[in-house]
């Protein structure tokens, strides 16, 4: 849990854009729709994800952790968009989607680390 001064400004801007959940069940929904079968066991879930958990010490460090995972979340989305290519078209513009979300995100993060950093927090 974050204190400071800009605590309450950046945990909703965190509120505003967990979106996680929903990006997933989207996912599972086109998963289900080709005939597979989405596995959102914790296991699975734990051995699939790309980035993984890391605490900050501070409001900085927290922002600048969730800025790396949006990241490597753009990157995956990208990875994907290149594998569907002309092969899913509805898969690819799916993923396409979701990307545009994350790369908000990020550009997000980036002008919260400013605003914190230049807040001194």
């Amino acid at each position: 849990m974050a204190s400071g001064l800009e605590a309450q400004a950046i945990a909703e801007e965190f509120a505003q854009h967990a979106e996680e959940q929903s990006h997933a069940d989207r996912i599972a929904e086109r998963i289900t729709q080709l005939g597979g079968e989405p596995d959102f066991s914790p296991q699975g879930l734990a051995t699939r994800s790309h980035s993984e958990y890391v605490p900050g010490n501070s409001l900085l460090d927290m922002v600048k952790e969730d800025l790396v995972a949006e990241r490597i979340a753009i990157e995956s989305y990208a990875e994907m968009i290149r594998f569907f290519g002309d092969k899913d078209p509805a898969s690819r513009r799916l993923m396409e989607e979701i990307l545009a979300k994350e790369e908000e995100h990020a550009e997000d993060r980036r002008n919260l680390i400013q605003r914190v950093g230049k807040a001194g927090v």
